[in-house]
């Protein structure tokens, strides 16, 4: 069998059909980039907002056309099939077959009854099938769902209720990413920090899912990708300040800055936690890069709370940021909200706040400017060959990224590293020289 796959949303998601994919080609399924060659095409949906579900709605659309050139059967899975299942069946029978997550175990008998699988017997252990662009930079997912309310938040809809990967398979795949050319792993969950918490009395914490990876393998950069503040606690600062394999970067979103807000919004922090936790974050890890998430137009939100927010963001400095405007999401407390914010305003406000956190990011990487510094090469940007990377303040595709001047860089292909100096920055990029 040929399996075409389309992966949308967010990294967790790619994580998600990499394990699947993988699964499948454990039972003789070949994976083609060519979809119209596929005899299945395989459609991971996203259902966060309405651009992600319209856009879901649409790839299988057009994957369903291509049955009319041989493509035999399309799959769709994901987020968006979990929550609406039922209407996408009515309104979309051109897909084949439609499992939530809880069904996933029947993808395999169902293509094998279609006779669409040769080997229903998987012939070989699943191993993660590479479907990024670039197979140094992956993704360890180590827990699904979410155990927080946010109000305007459906993914626990979709998703359900926090559970935690066990560590000894989080490393067992961690070192799969390792022998496939992962030279840069970045932990994603809802919440990095709750997982362990429903393993039992005495269960491992994240330290000791991050002692066990950095014993277990030799990758160079581990990275966390959102932790809500409280689960950043002593001894995880203590073991990012003492290894250097754990880059000096966090993603803590905070969402918004005023207590009312918090409040409504079903937050868990106030803004005096926030507050204590970046003063204690920089004090105990140098050079620390802090990311965060912000959201705007939520309803009932003033004005002033708004001009709040913006003055938190030049108190707390944070190295990069991700806005949002708010977009109601069927099924969420924030639906009975009946004080929502126009669309103008809300348009308004996601402009201005991107540039208040354009003018702070362009600082803040200003004082990194003449250090010596590892540069991760992901692709070459030019026929010149000019290289560019990402020092371990960057994060990939959602931060900025550092250009390698033209020099003696030893060969460095993409996937390699190359000392430099960090020679000018700009808004969110950086420029680099070689170090000879």
């Amino acid at each position: 069998m040929k399996l075409g796959v389309i992966s949308l949303g967010c990294d967790k998601a790619t994580v998600d059909s990499e394990r699947l994919v993988g699964e499948l080609v454990g039972h003789g399924a070949i994976v083609t980039p060519e979809l119209q060659a596929a005899d299945v095409i395989l459609v991971n949906t996203c259902g966060f907002i309405d651009a992600a579900k319209q856009e879901s709605i649409d790839a299988m659309l057009e994957a369903a056309k291509l049955k009319q050139q041989g493509v035999k059967a399309v799959v769709a899975v994901g987020c968006l099939i979990q929550r609406y299942k039922q209407e996408l069946m009515k309104e979309i029978p051109e897909v084949d077959l439609m499992l939530g997550f809880s069904e996933l175990h029947h993808l395999v008998p169902e293509l094998a009854q279609r006779g669409l699988i040769e080997d229903p017997v998987a012939s070989h252990p699943g191993v993660r099938q590479f479907l990024g662009r670039q197979s140094h930079v992956r993704y360890l997912k180590i827990s699904e769902g979410c155990d927080h309310t946010c109000a305007f938040c459906a993914i626990p809809l979709m998703r359900g209720k926090h559970r935690s990967e066990p560590l000894a398979r989080l490393v067992r795949e961690a070192q799969q990413l390792e022998a496939q050319g992962a030279k840069e792993i970045n932990l994603v969950a809802q919440d990095l920090g709750h997982w362990g918490r429903d393993l039992g009395v005495g269960s491992p914490k994240l330290p000791d899912l991050l002692e066990a990876l950095l014993r277990e393998t030799t990758v160079p950069w581990f990275r966390l990708l959102y932790v809500y503040s409280a689960g950043i606690n002593e001894r995880l600062v203590e073991l990012m300040a003492r290894e250097s394999r754990i880059v000096p970067y966090i993603d803590m979103p905070i969402q918004h800055a005023t207590d009312r807000m918090l409040e409504r919004m079903r937050r868990p922090e106030r803004l005096r936690t926030l507050r204590e936790k970046l003063t204690w974050l920089r004090g105990a890890v140098s050079d620390l890069a802090i990311r965060t998430t912000c959201l705007v137009g939520f309803p009932g939100e003033t004005e002033d709370d708004f001009r709040a927010l913006l003055a938190f963001l030049e108190e707390a400095q944070f190295d990069r940021m991700g806005a949002f405007a708010y977009s109601p999401q069927e099924g969420t407390r924030a639906m009975q909200y009946e004080d929502d914010v126009e669309d103008g305003v809300k348009r308004d406000r996601l402009e201005e706040i991107v540039e208040v956190q354009r003018a702070i990011s362009a600082e803040r990487l200003a004082r990194f400017v003449g250090l010596d510094v590892d540069v991760l090469v992901d692709r070459l940007e030019d026929e010149e060959g000019i290289k560019v990377g990402r020092v371990q303040w960057q994060a990939d595709d959602v931060d900025g990224v550092t250009y390698l001047e033209r020099g003696d860089w030893g060969g460095a292909e993409p996937g390699g590293f190359v000392r430099a100096r960090i020679t000018a920055s700009e808004d969110y990029d950086f420029q680099a020289a070689a170090l000879t």
